[in-house]
């Protein structure tokens, strides 16, 4: 039923305009302080309680004024996400992750990036600085062990993820390589292949070296040495996929898979044993890295492949940092389970 015209609103009905505070307190029957209490999660109440606020809240289509909140609980409601990863390849699954985990909370993220320049990188933590964000995550392109942020506020907290800090008081989250070369090793020991090969990227990059050493570490526990008895190191590429893989076959023509450091080299991999009339995965299974879709749906066959689970990397330590935040940060290396996506070539 609606009021004639001129006659005074419903009891309860929303006012006119914009909702305020005092509107979705009196709706909810609480005091101003309690609803405040309440928006902000804050204080100790009954939930009904909490819940007849929010209630309120949708019914009024009340919006909290930001600029107040931020000054009432000294927080900006913003983090900051420094990436060193230009092209986005890494840091988009992180950035996205994160944001799952903060929009929860309704805190923005802003995005920075440094494109691996230390100048640039102080310039942006000087702006997220005086934009008072209340913590920051730095997301590199690459698992090497990083120096930490200089120059920072000693009460802004900093979360790490994929690239650990160098510092141990630091918090980092990482992938767990050694689990992810045991999911590419045991797959293929479980399809009957004894003759694996390794194939990576530069040996000067701490995955290539790390997905080596426990790919090695894996087969030893089988008694098994790798195939050719050495890991071929070059470049995260497809050329030195299919340049590595003529060199496998030419060393160890025996070699009943290759499990690769990444999808590209996977890829072209795939590629050279194909043009060489060899049947992938009838003769010679093919195990890549990253699950980059890009490159492991477009190899034929389409790519089994290690998923470092770089959204979750993300998601964790957005949580991390909300931990730091709002109580105390928990120092050490978080690692996160890498998973195996199999696909037609093995």
């Amino acid at each position: 039923m609606t009021s004639a015209p001129g006659s005074p609103p419903a009891p309860n009905s929303p006012p006119a305009g914009r909702a305020r505070l005092a509107d979705v307190a009196a709706l909810a029957g609480v005091s101003v302080g309690t609803a405040s209490k309440a928006l902000n999660g804050a204080g100790r109440m009954r939930p009904e309680t909490r819940q007849r606020v929010m209630d309120a809240v949708q019914a009024l289509g009340f919006r909290p004024n930001q600029h107040a909140q931020s000054l009432h609980s000294g927080r900006s409601w913003t983090v900051g996400l420094m990436t060193t990863d230009g092209i986005g390849r890494f840091s988009t699954p992180v950035l996205l992750g994160a944001e799952d985990a903060l929009g929860a909370g309704k805190i923005s993220v802003l995005l920075c990036d440094t494109r691996g320049d230390a100048i640039r990188e102080q310039h942006h933590l000087r702006t997220l600085t005086d934009r008072r964000v209340d913590g920051v995550i730095v997301a590199g392109r690459r698992t090497d062990p990083r120096p930490p942020l200089t120059g920072i506020d000693p009460a802004i907290p900093v979360v790490y993820a994929l690239a650990p800090s160098t510092d141990p008081a630091d918090t980092s989250v990482v992938t767990d390589d050694r689990g992810g070369a045991r999911l590419a090793v045991e797959h293929l020991l479980a399809a009957g292949r004894t003759r694996i090969a390794h194939v990576t990227g530069p040996e000067h990059h701490q995955a290539a070296r790390d997905r080596a050493r426990h790919a090695v570490e894996h087969l030893a526990g089988a008694d098994l040495r790798l195939a050719a008895g050495r890991v071929y190191f070059g470049e995260w590429s497809e050329a030195w996929g299919r340049r590595a893989a003529e060199a496998v076959l030419r060393t160890a023509p025996d070699t009943d898979a290759v499990f690769c450091g990444n999808d590209q080299i996977a890829r072209g991999v795939a590629d050279a044993l194909r043009e060489r009339g060899k049947d992938v995965p009838g003769d010679i299974a093919v195990v890549g890295y990253d699950n980059w879709d890009t490159m492991a749906l477009a190899c034929r066959p389409p790519l089994t492949t290690v998923d470092m689970n770089l959204t979750e990397i993300g998601r964790i330590a957005a949580l991390r940092l909300l931990q730091a935040i709002d109580a105390e940060p928990e120092p050490g290396v978080h690692t996160v389970p890498c998973r195996l996506v199999v696909r037609e070539s093995s």
